[in-house]
């Protein structure tokens, strides 16, 4: 039974927003920053039945005089059942974009509500939420945040934006931010989780270092969905040999290999492809314009066979089409586009011909999707009244990327805690972080190797959300819920290296 159970610092928050032409949609200087609205409710997992507390409010973000910058909006969940919180993990999850709403992994993946969908996460009618009975929350609490002007979250009075929009500058504020918000609901001693998509994995990768050393607290795991670069250079061949191996998936998925590897499980085929990219592709790409004129016709045919399309193809693309070109020319004699996203999508452009499509149909299908469900779940069961707009995209730009070493960040912060450990999810049909480039960027945080016995890699037949897909939903929820029981097995004992 969902009931209001009461409210905390009870403000004003259905302020109308002040939207200066900067696009900064700041908010009025006495808007309350500082305000939440806790409900009660349970959910079954796994065939029991969970209690729990949603919380949804904002706590500010604020200069050490006090002053309020900016109020993040945070969603809260505690299982109410478990008097033992000292060693009850905490998740706090994270989006990209940068300036991407919460929404997507918190009604979409780990959280106790989830938005109605089909099996293959196409929007559907009429639009509404239910139970996710596949959610971590039986194993962990979770608190979903809103980065500055993401979801409800804004900028308060005259705070500049320089403040917040950056690699690092993001990662700053969101450190002392989560401080607050352990201090306030005391669990420092909990087991403590980071988990980030997308952008939001150069997020958790710098905060698991910025933690450490600027809050004094120390992680035991970090969560990549989907991951960025995280300023591991593979620019160059690098990167357009890593490509490959997703163009195979989304080739297969579509029916567009040679009948011997379609006719193959999707996991054979991509073992074979991700050998071909490293012993033969990449060192074929690195030669450049020095392959001979019979050199550059067998790696073409080869890309070819690899990636659904013809030989001449590949080669009008210098051996190295890139992945919008890719997702424009697959299906185009049968008038389609597929996703970028996620390649289990199809779209219809204007016309066929070109090297780009006009849109992403993944995208496009989940905004469709994510939008009504949350603005229905926030104010009619969470009881969250305002005039705001979520934002699913925020005004977050310029966005100052300079300084990204949050990779590096990630590798010191495991070497100086033993206790820290890594888990990375990718979908085989996502185009814009592919999963092998992924791996490549796990095996290379940690050149030395020093740390791969911390560290796993799951892969799933799907995009970069791969929990949108009803079959990855129960596997990646349980990846994680693995992962957490994994890395505290590294607590029974001291954290250090004998």
């Amino acid at each position: 039974m969902r009931s209001l159970l009461l409210r905390l610092r009870a403000g004003a928050v259905a302020l109308a927003a002040l939207a200066p032409a900067s696009g900064a949609a700041q908010v009025a200087p006495d808007f309350n920053a500082d305000t939440a609205v806790v409900t009660t409710h349970s959910v079954t997992i796994g065939g029991t039945s969970v209690p729990y507390t949603a919380e949804v409010g904002y706590l500010p973000v604020m200069e050490d005089d006090g002053t309020v910058l900016a109020a993040l909006f945070y969603t809260w969940y505690e299982r109410t059942d478990v008097d033992d919180k000292v060693s009850r993990p905490l998740v706090v999850s994270f989006n990209g974009g940068p300036g991407s709403g919460s929404l997507w992994m918190h009604i979409g993946y780990t959280g106790p509500r989830m938005l109605e969908i089909d099996d293959e996460g196409y929007p559907i009618m009429p639009y509404g939420m239910r139970d996710n009975p596949h959610s971590i929350l039986d194993v962990a609490d979770i608190v979903y945040v809103n980065p500055v002007n993401v979801g409800y979250s804004r900028i308060v009075g005259d705070a500049e934006r320089s403040r917040f929009f950056g690699v690092n500058e993001d990662i700053r504020y969101l450190s002392d931010w989560i401080r607050t918000f352990v201090t306030r609901k005391g669990r420092w001693a909990s087991p403590k989780y980071l988990i980030g998509e997308s952008y939001g994995t150069t997020r958790a990768s710098g905060l698991a270092r910025e933690l450490q050393n600027s809050e004094w607290m120390y992680l035991n795991g970090v969560i990549l969905v989907s991951p960025t670069g995280l300023g591991v250079e593979r620019a160059g061949p690098v990167g357009d040999a890593l490509a490959l191996p997703n163009y195979t998936a989304t080739a297969w998925y579509h029916g567009q290999l040679d009948s011997d590897l379609q006719s193959r499980p999707i996991v054979d085929v991509l073992a074979e492809v991700e050998e071909y990219t490293l012993d033969r592709l990449l060192p074929a790409l690195a030669r450049g314009g020095s392959l001979t004129e019979a050199e550059r016709r067998e790696v073409a045919t080869e890309v070819a066979r690899w990636s659904g399309t013809s030989p001449e193809w590949v080669l009008a693309h210098n051996l190295r089409p890139n992945v919008g070109e890719f997702r424009k020319e697959l299906l185009r004699d049968e008038g389609f586009t597929v996703g970028r996203l996620d390649a289990r999508y199809k779209g219809r452009d204007r016309r066929d011909a070109g090297q780009g499509y006009d849109y992403d149909p993944a995208l496009a299908a989940w905004n469709h999707a994510f939008s009504p469900a949350i603005n229905i779940y926030m104010s009619e069961e969470l009881g969250w009244s305002t005039d705001l707009q979520y934002f699913l995209f925020g005004p977050v730009n310029p966005w100052n990327r300079n300084g990204d070493d949050t990779g590096e960040d990630l590798r010191q912060a495991m070497s100086e805690n033993p206790y820290l450990h890594l888990l990375v999810q990718g979908g085989y049909y996502d185009g814009g972080t592919d999963y092998f480039s992924a791996k490549y960027t796990m095996w290379n945080l940690d050149p030395a190797g020093r740390l791969q016995d911390r560290m796993r890699f799951t892969g799933y037949e799907s995009g970069h959300m791969m929990y949108l897909r009803a079959d990855d939903l129960p596997t990646s929820n349980q990846d994680i819920r693995d992962f957490i029981l994994w890395s505290l097995e590294a607590t029974q004992g001291a954290a250090g290296y004998r």
